[in-house]
């Protein structure tokens, strides 16, 4: 970590150099963004690495319009999103339809079985706290007052940085523990059909969800203890925290979709700033208690063995351990997941109206 680069880089370097000392500057090929990215990604300090808000910029000069533009990514109203070929900027245009409002039930049963296999995967793991403990292991990630930050922490920066370079973060559905420390784009920025409110962009509880899952989930779903498996458990809560962040952030589609079906009486409420009423309005108990059973039933489903019978029975059975209690699962998502998601829900419609 204390080298520039590493060395196979390093190789790659020596030959480019040499290379374009046999060929005439004119005809030689532009620098693309790939190489640029690369040098910068590589060329910071494990001090730099772990701080807040410590980008790609952290090595280099300030961004430009233009780099901070790319950082971001453009999302555009379904109306403008005319074609999928790359605009005279470089810009693409996602033509899928996976942020249709039509879409939303697909989406949350998909996120549903991601959640709950990578909640099956993780608890096969002791809690393992010194993961989350700052300074727990030795990671190269600092804070600002030179504490060394948590195992997790660094791990989910590094993921972010990977994801943040080929626009992950720049889809209306999806949202970084760390939006201060996103690096530039290496590949064109993209357009997307993006059916929420302005407002829905400034709404991230990451924070809080950082907090319930290592503080409130993990607890109720792993063994006391710690078996050392540190980068498993690292690499599972990563997966995890992501998942999660998508499904409770996916609230805001599910609240526009709510309000596009009653606008008059959600933009009451919304006038009056009612929280509570809103609140009121978006829940369904019996929707709720459906999901619940629905995913109780697919963690028996999937944490139990599957032979090569296919069993007459694939509910709950006491005969069958399983690989994490099924109604744990779904108290889960009863008293955690459910919840948070109508939080940003309820922030949404509360903000629904501003640009107007």
């Amino acid at each position: 970590l204390g080298r520039p680069f590493p060395c196979s880089f390093l190789g790659v370097q020596s030959r480019m150099a040499s290379h374009a000392a046999a060929t005439p500057a004119a005809s030689r090929p532009a620098p693309v963004s790939l190489r640029l990215a690369a040098r910068r990604s590589c060329s910071r300090s494990p001090a730099t690495m772990g701080q807040p808000g410590a980008g790609s910029s952290a090595s280099g000069p300030a961004s430009s319009p233009e780099q901070r533009a790319r950082r971001s990514g453009t999302a555009c109203s379904a109306a403008t999103a005319s074609s999928s070929k790359a605009g005279s900027d470089g810009t693409q245009t996602d033509k899928s339809d996976r942020l249709s409002l039509d879409n939303i039930r697909a989406s949350l049963i998909r996120q549903e079985d991601s959640i709950i296999f990578g909640l099956i995967e993780r608890a096969q793991y002791a809690i393992n706290a010194a993961v989350y403990q700052p300074g727990g292991v030795d990671v190269p990630c600092f804070h600002p007052d030179g504490t060394r930050a948590s195992m997790l922490e660094f791990m989910l920066r590094e993921n972010e940085q990977t994801g943040g370079k080929i626009r992950r973060y720049t889809s209306p559905d999806e949202h970084a523990f760390y939006p201060d420390s996103l690096p530039l784009l290496v590949i064109p920025a993209m357009t997307y059909p993006n059916p929420l409110a302005p407002a829905a962009e400034g709404i991230n509880i990451n924070a809080r969800i950082m907090d319930m899952y290592v503080n409130d989930l993990l607890p109720a779903l792993c063994q006391e203890g710690d078996d050392f498996n540190y980068g498993s458990t690292g690499l599972a809560d990563v997966s995890n925290l992501q998942c999660l962040s998508k499904r409770i952030h996916y609230g805001k589609f599910v609240a526009e979709s709510k309000f596009q079906a009653k606008p008059e009486e959600f933009t009451e409420l919304i006038k009056a700033q009612d929280a509570a009423g809103l609140m009121d309005l978006l829940t369904y108990k019996e929707v709720e208690d459906r999901v619940v059973r629905r995913v109780t039933n697919k963690a028996a489903t999937y944490g139990q063995d599957i032979s090569e019978e296919l069993p007459s029975d694939l509910g709950l059975r006491k005969d069958i351990e399983y690989k994490v209690a099924p109604e744990r699962v779904g108290e889960l998502y009863r008293e955690w997941i459910m919840p948070m998601t109508k939080d940003v829900q309820v922030e949404y419609l509360l903000r629904r109206l501003d640009h107007l």
